[in-house]
Formats: structure tokens, sequence, C-alpha cells
């Protein structure tokens, strides 16, 4: 039986790395793939899974209205598929997971996503929330804090490495604006972070 998976861990935890050996694995035994990326991350390039080791390959893209179900029906017409792979998951919509779902249970094939569990406030993204309620399997991923505890927060930094406590839940960016930390930690740098914008608030 066929199953949806979601591997979710803090940034810098090898997700994209661990999806491509995936990939690979699954085309080293002569098996086909069907990958797709957010459109709203842009830093690799189009329709690109790029990991910070240098592995990348191409992948369809998803944006808000595309249909998942009917990409990989189309796809099927072409060629039989054993995987499908999806990064960024959580910038999944809850109707791109109930596609998915449909993809593992009605066409048997195996959907296996990965992407971040929380926002850089600790709120769940919409698509990591419904992975969580309907994936069959969930893996975490081990990402390590400055401390060397498991790192489950990704705090959002400023130019100068200041956290930032307000902002759109969605902002596209790498160890220049994001950190991985233990939950005591991140909230510890928030809290240094609010109390840095309030005196600079008075100092005004």
């Amino acid at each position: 039986m066929a199953k949806l998976y979601f591997y979710y861990a803090a940034m810098n935890a090898g997700k994209s790395t661990t999806l491509l050996q995936a990939d690979f694995n699954y085309r080293e035994r002569g098996m086909q793939t069907m990958l797709w990326t957010a459109a709203l991350d842009e830093r690799a390039g189009t329709g690109i899974i790029g990991s910070r080791i240098g592995l990348e390959t191409e992948a369809n893209r998803y944006a808000e209205d595309t249909n998942l179900f009917d990409g990989v029906v189309k796809e099927l017409i072409k060629r039989k598929l054993d995987c499908i792979l999806v990064d960024e998951a959580q910038f999944l919509t809850r109707d791109h997971v109930l596609q998915l779902c449909r993809i593992s249970d009605e066409l048997k094939i195996p959907v296996l996503c990965y992407g971040l569990r929380t926002d850089f406030l600790g709120n769940l993204f919409p698509g990591s929330a419904a992975l969580l309620a309907l994936a069959d399997s969930l893996i975490e991923l081990k990402a390590v804090c400055e401390c060397g505890r498991k790192a489950t927060m990704n705090l959002r930094v400023d130019a100068e490495g200041h956290a930032v406590g307000s902002g759109d839940q969605t902002e596209i960016g790498g160890n220049d604006r994001y950190v991985a930390l233990c939950r005591k930690h991140f909230f510890e740098r928030l809290k240094e972070g609010e109390a840095r914008q309030l005196s600079l608030g008075i100092a005004r």
C-alpha cells in the first residue's frame, strides 16, 4: 500500500539532501520519479531543487492554483511513476495535501514530502499542519542548535544577526536570514530581539 510521508525538520537539517538521495535511490533501481518544489522559492533558479552540499536536480514547480493530482495523472500518460517527491512542503496548501493523499490512495504511488514544521515565530505552516494531520508517516530529521541540542525552531534574523519578531510568515532566505535553534535558545533570542526593539523605540 502506498503511503504519504512527511519528513520535517528545522533549517539546515539536510531535508533537500535527503530528498535528492531518495530520488537517486529510486532511479538507481530503474524506477521513475516526479519531483515538485515551491514556485515562490527562486533562489536556485527555475525548477531546481538544490542542497547546501552542492547536489541539485530539476523539478516541477507548484503554485497555489496547481493541481498536483492532475499533474501526476498527465505525467502517467507519458511514463510510469514509482514515487512523487515534494520539496519545500511547508508551502503546500491543504488542497495540495488532499491531492497528494489521492495520489497515494487512488494512484497507489508513494509520496515523500520534505519541509519545515514551523515558521520564525513557532507557528505551523498551513502545509505542514495539513501534513501532520493527514500523512501516514511522520519522520523528524535532526538539526543541531548552537548549544549542541536538537534544533526544532527557525529564528529569523536581520543583517546584524538580531532576532526578528514580526513580518510575513513566508520570507525566502538561507543562513543569512534564519538560524536553527532549540526551543530554549529560540525563545531567549526572541526576547532579546524584542527588548532591543523596545530600547530602540524608546531611544527614538
